[in-house]
């Protein structure tokens, strides 16, 4: 598009023709031109933070696929637990009435996402050494959009992860004792979980120096998952221990999917409903998202 001034110069404008406005008029002595002024109104606020979130998952995305290590590695973890767990510790775990693998699944299910976290937290410190986080800065986005992407897409590795896990538990004994609806809602609780705990390691990528302290930083939150249900009954724990167990997140989300896939005998097993479980690792959920959303999005705007 041409915009012709009050002389003979012209601009050639490569923006859109909805987003220019026109100021003319000449200087005193007539001899300069008044260029035109160009605006660009700003996006609407949500159409901006989901079409950039979108767009940044899609990017990361991509790169995952590009490097299939990535998506290797979080199998392979989930596999390598799952198979120590159930034929090496298993024989020596006692759970009661339902079997070792009915009660570990659940629990590598919902802890998953603490082993797609060191992924995350890596990633976002490669992203940042490489500059991209720096040019992303510099575009006019919402910067939680961007954060939001990369979220949406390490859940998708936290799906990855869940996947193998329930089908190789399948091979190895387990079985589902609940309703479609209790599966559907176990693996939605999942997800759920999932995603909020890519915060706390998008914070910690943010925060490192280099990939290697950021890989080194997640290894932090794997004391949260072996202090929970996760792999053994909070019961068979040390006095002191227990109520640590009880009182921090794992537990509650654990208990939610294992109560689910359990259906009428989870009550029996595990002393409380789905839904008195699911209630708090929600709430659980939310504090955690609340606390590292805002947290991330103020350390990526001055990083």
């Amino acid at each position: 598009m041409t915009i012709t001034t009050t002389n003979t110069n012209t601009i050639d404008a490569r923006v859109p023709s909805a987003a220019l406005t026109r100021a003319s008029g000449a200087s005193s002595d007539g001899d300069d031109a008044t260029l035109a002024t160009v605006g660009i109104d700003p996006p609407d606020g949500r159409t901006g933070v989901v079409g950039t979130a979108a767009t940044f998952a899609g990017r990361t995305l991509r790169q995952f696929w590009r490097t299939p290590d990535l998506i290797v590695v979080g199998g392979l973890t989930s596999a390598m637990f799952l198979l120590i767990f159930r034929y090496v510790f298993g024989g020596a775990i006692g759970t009661g009435d339902v079997s070792y693998v009915d009660f570990l699944i659940p629990g590598l299910a919902a802890a998953g996402a603490m082993f797609s976290g060191t992924g995350a937290a890596v990633g976002v410190a490669t992203d940042k050494a490489s500059g991209l986080l720096d040019r992303m800065r510099s575009l006019p986005v919402p910067r939680s959009a961007v954060l939001l992407g990369r979220s949406a897409a390490d859940t998708v590795l936290v799906a990855w992860g869940l996947l193998i896990t329930v089908g190789l538990g399948f091979a190895t004994g387990f079985r589902l004792h609940g309703s479609l609806l209790e599966t559907i809602a176990a693996v939605g609780l999942c997800l759920v979980y999932g995603a909020a705990f890519t915060w706390p390691f998008i914070y910690m990528g943010l925060v490192a120096g280099s990939a290697q302290a950021a890989q080194g930083l997640s290894f932090l939150a794997f004391p949260f998952v072996f202090v929970s249900s996760a792999y053994v009954p909070v019961e068979s724990m040390p006095g002191w221990m227990q109520p640590v167990a009880e009182h921090q997140p794992i537990t509650p989300m654990v208990g939610s999917v294992r109560a689910l896939a359990l259906g009428d005998q989870a009550e029996a097993a595990l002393g409380h409903t789905a839904a008195w479980f699911a209630v708090r690792a929600v709430v659980w959920s939310i504090v955690i998202v609340a606390i590292f959303l805002p947290l991330s999005t103020r350390r990526f705007a001055k990083a």
